[in-house]
């Protein structure tokens, strides 16, 4: 077995490739692209009264396309009633940053880090009382945000768009892990 020199040998550590505890009420579905020389097709939802298939007891109410411009940061949203389920186009590459504030939750504190897109195809459900926000990590282009949400945006007395600040989490959530 190889020796290492006192100082790395202090700072050695093995990486963690086991799966990481998900958040209570967060969903990642995998979906599938089909591809011919023309170009792909990817199947966001099948949706049966607004139900969305594979996501059991979300009904879908509005759909939205969102901008993001090259290494902007938008964060932290946060509800109290609305569900949302995120997509990002495997063309596009984003860092999504979810933590839950849910009082008396089994994974209250719970902060997780999901890279969207970049040529993946999935879904993400994001529940009530869990804060999220993104940082496009592509320094040269915008890039697209398609969710699904369960409630009907509303601007005025019964906006359910609440907010935390961007550093909620720690500054250093946003930034890309190296090693």
């Amino acid at each position: 077995m190889t020796e290492f020199n006192p100082e790395a040998q202090e700072r050695y550590g093995v990486q963690d490739y086991a799966p990481k505890p998900a958040i209570e009420g967060v969903e990642i579905v995998e979906l599938r692209r089909f591809n011919d020389d023309g170009g792909s097709m990817t199947e966001l939802a099948r949706l049966d009264g607004g139900a969305v298939q594979g996501l059991d007891g979300f009904t879908a109410k509005q759909v939205n396309y969102s901008v993001m411009e090259p290494l902007a940061i938008k964060a932290f949203h946060l509800h109290r009633r609305q569900t949302d389920v995120w997509y990002v186009p495997p063309s596009d590459k984003i860092l999504l940053v979810l933590g839950d504030v849910r009082a008396g939750s089994p994974t209250e504190g719970m902060v997780k880090r999901f890279v969207l897109g970049d040529g993946n195809s999935r879904l993400v459900r994001i529940p009530p009382g869990v804060a999220h926000g993104c940082r496009n990590l592509r320094p040269a282009s915008p890039s697209v945000i398609v969710y699904f949400v369960d409630l009907h945006f509303s601007p005025g007395e019964d906006c359910d768009e609440g907010r935390l600040p961007w550093d909620h989490f720690g500054a250093e959530v946003w930034e890309v892990e190296r090693g």
